[in-house]
């Protein structure tokens, strides 16, 4: 095993329907074409690259309209092909209210799953409105983490108004900064580089104890000076390894990794360890 995938999705018909809206945009951001694979193929793509992933779907219904990824089908996916995967997140449309803590509590105990995940801007919500306390309360009731996206998105990017996409739900600061504060004991997982917020993402990784950064979409060798040396350096635990498969492979992320100059330990660290210890995996 290579690496630990903490922050992967799906190339399936039935895993990116949630979002197909945004597909043309996302392929203009990312420069990639959309290729539908079967679970199997998708599978053998996780496998060739030695890799172990984390799958995410999601359910932004109330906000675009479209029902969200199944999570029993996530859940299936994960136990068919054990070599590729080793668990899931949950995202929960946070605008049902009772009905998503529901089945957030369904996806822990029923299914398996390892923790939430929201995104934020195609969920059109501000991570720190107390509407959505109750939410992070059962996470820390079910012991389990809590991811949300930061900084800008390929949703909608690059097009008249962003297809009605808000990049102003994912600001570090004050928002996954004040959960942090409300929830000492919740473990919080900020998504990506968190630009054009990194030095706020920094500053919330030094400050709070229970934040951590995962890295994907974004190629490391876009990362700026001064978060590359933290990185390298004092925050080398905080940080875990993510694709936002299918949109950047695994060969570019390990090439691009491998040629910025970060430490062989670190790399260790980045690419599994840490995420065997914040997520306490049995690898």
């Amino acid at each position: 095993m290579k690496a630990i995938d903490v922050h992967a999705h799906f190339a399936t018909a039935e895993g990116v329907a949630s979002m197909s809206k945004f597909n043309d945009a996302m392929e203009k951001y990312y420069g990639y074409k959309t290729k539908i694979l079967t679970e199997e193929e998708m599978a053998k793509e996780f496998i060739e690259a030695e890799v172990k992933g984390i799958l995410i779907g999601i359910d932004a219904e109330s906000n675009l309209g479209i029902p969200g990824t199944s999570h029993d089908y996530v859940a299936k996916v994960v136990k068919d092909y054990p070599d590729a995967f080793i668990g899931a997140f949950a995202c929960v449309d946070p605008w049902k209210g009772e009905m998503a803590i529901q089945e957030l509590e369904r996806c822990i105990k029923e299914l398996g799953f390892l923790g939430l995940k929201f995104q934020s801007i195609a969920q059109a919500f501000f991570p720190d409105d107390r509407r959505f306390y109750p939410l992070y309360e059962k996470c820390v009731e079910l012991k389990v983490p809590v991811q949300f996206h930061m900084g800008t998105t390929g949703l909608g990017a690059g097009l008249p108004g962003g297809m009605g996409a808000h990049i102003k739900y994912t600001r570090p600061i004050p928002h996954i900064d004040d959960v942090a504060a409300d929830f000492p004991d919740l473990t919080i997982i900020a998504c990506h580089y968190a630009w054009p917020w990194q030095d706020e993402m920094i500053a919330v990784l030094l400050h709070k104890a229970n934040v951590y950064n995962e890295l994907s979409g974004w190629s490391p060798k876009y990362f700026s000076p001064a978060f590359k040396k933290e990185v390298n350096g004092r925050l080398q635990d905080k940080f875990m390894f993510g694709s936002d498969y299918p949109v950047l492979s695994h060969k570019r992320l390990f090439q691009d990794w491998d040629s910025e100059n970060f430490k062989p330990e670190v790399l260790e660290k980045i690419f599994y360890k840490n995420a065997q210890r914040i997520l306490n995996l049995k690898v």
